[in-house]
């Protein structure tokens, strides 16, 4: 299955040969149609895979900065939300190994609708006291990568890694050009670790497929039990798989992920990113993909969310929510179009979902249409396709059961959360403040980036207002964003691209 962080895609195992992009600068990306509206009277469930992916909102802040089109086709709105922290309180205790909130709020951009957003936060482990990690950087130093924003870029990303490296991690090192070669093999040195690294340099093809196989080698041949076996790529996506077709490419890295070898995706560079093929490895290698921009970036991923990026405390997270027709007339799913699973997947652990790391968060927002309101689907001729009318009885006082099943990381079997969210909430909710407020203007950012016509006239200087004034310094860079955003080149999508 190619699908953040083992994500699932529609079709099941799907590759990523459907890319779109700037066709001015190679960049490929795998977009997919904003979500669809559904009449909850004949759809009431929605069912999807957690994505804890941050690549997008890195890789879309590069090209503003950069005055640069932003292809609708890069932007996932649900890593945009993702990319920032909530007020969600911690689990209680390590038993289940996330909590789950909810909260409604008027819809800034169509009074007439419910915003219903769904949090999920995972427990904390500090770094002292995370398992021990087996980690293989593996490295792309081909000619692609010869430019500032790559090779140097990944040098003092992964030093900043190994500066956070604790004695009894073990790390090895390999390089892929014309050929692989193993530059360290089981350190447990964070100087000679860094030496290594300062001493890459870029020249040659790609032999990506040879290297992925030597680095599922190496972290088997130093497996720490009980402990975190990783690949970390660190790559512009560029390269040859070195394999006869995809499908020996999937079987290797899903073979690799059974066997406890999860693999995480860092993306450098523009002109020719590859970052359809970087989301999908990783989501298929139970990883995660980031996009780093900047050595700040670099600190934020491998150095202040080390031991998310690293150790997962549940896997296969899929989020399942029913709506009640009683009270819910139509509903949408802002983002996740990439992670949309069939209703009955939610309840076969045999289907691959995404992976929740230590203090990850994970945010859904769906728009709701209150039922007897006026909604966005035109009403329909024939009486036999009529939304059915609404049981009159106590079944209104809920509008909604949200659902989560997951596996602990070495269970067999997933469990199962119910959440309720009562009907009378829906008729309280308010304009949204503070923390719900940030989370729907990003969300609104990433939508209006697509085109999504459901925003109306709800313009960037609208989305900034919504946003608020912010003392983090990641979120007010986001507001500055948003102003670049108004005044960014004409947004390049995959029709404009072939007109």
């Amino acid at each position: 299955m190619l699908a953040g962080c083992g994500g699932s895609r529609p079709s099941g195992e799907a590759g990523y040969e459907a890319m779109a992009g700037n066709p001015e600068s190679g960049e490929r990306y795998d977009g997919k149609a904003v979500s669809p509206i559904h009449r909850a009277a004949s759809e009431p469930v929605s069912t999807f895979a957690v994505d804890v992916d941050t690549a997008s909102y890195a890789n879309v802040r590069r090209m503003l900065m950069g005055g640069q089109p932003v292809p609708a086709e890069a932007v996932r709105t649900e890593e945009m939300i993702n990319y920032f922290r909530y007020d969600y309180p911690a689990p209680a205790d390590r038993s289940a190994p996330f909590s789950v909130t909810t909260d409604l709020a008027v819809t800034p951009w169509n009074p007439g609708t419910r915003l219903l957003r769904i949090g999920l936060r995972g427990y904390d482990v500090p770094r002292a006291q995370r398992p021990a990690a087996n980690l293989v950087f593996m490295v792309d130093v081909s000619g692609s990568m010869d430019a500032p924003d790559k090779l140097p870029l990944v040098r003092q990303a992964l030093s900043i890694l190994a500066d956070g490296l604790r004695a009894d991690d073990s790390v090895s090192i390999i390089t892929y050009a014309g050929s692989v070669q193993t530059l360290i093999e089981g350190s447990h040195d964070p100087a000679g670790i860094k030496a290594a690294l300062s001493g890459l340099e870029a020249g040659g093809g790609t032999a990506g497929g040879p290297a992925l196989s030597m680095a599922y080698d190496l972290a088997r041949a130093h497996r720490i039990p009980g402990g975190i076996n990783r690949i970390v790529m660190a790559t512009d996506g560029d390269f040859n798989v070195g394999l006869s077709d995809q499908q020996g490419l999937e079987a290797m890295v899903r073979q690799n992920r059974e066997d406890g070898i999860s693999l995480t995706t860092l993306g450098f560079g523009q002109g020719n990113y590859n970052d359809a093929m970087m989301e999908a490895v990783a989501d298929l290698g139970n990883g995660n993909h980031a996009y780093i921009d900047s050595a700040m970036e670099a600190r934020k991923v491998l150095d202040e969310e080390l031991s998310s990026t690293l150790f997962t405390i549940a896997r296969d997270v899929k989020v399942q929510v029913e709506f009640n027709p009683a009270v819910v007339g139509e509903y949408r799913l802002i983002g996740y179009e990439n992670r949309a699973l069939r209703e009955e997947d939610f309840a076969d652990d045999k289907v691959d979902a995404g992976e929740l790391g230590a203090g990850h968060q994970v945010t859904a927002l769906y728009e709701i249409v209150p039922a007897g309101q006026q909604g966005w689907l035109p009403a329909r001729k024939y009486a036999a396709n009529a939304a059915a009318t609404p049981a009159p009885s106590g079944d209104a006082s809920e509008a909604a059961t949200v659902r989560l099943r997951y596996r602990l990381p070495n269970g067999t079997e997933s469990r199962l959360i119910e959440v309720p969210v009562a009907a009378g909430r829906l008729a309280a909710a308010q304009a949204p403040a503070g923390d719900m407020a940030f989370a729907i203007a990003v969300a609104a950012f990433g939508q209006k980036l697509r085109g999504d016509t459901r925003l109306g006239r709800f313009d960037y200087g609208d989305i900034a207002r919504l946003a608020g004034p912010q003392g983090d310094y990641w979120r007010k860079e986001f507001v500055e964003l948003t102003r670049l955003a108004a005044t960014r080149p004409p947004t390049v999508t995959a029709t404009s691209a072939a007109e």
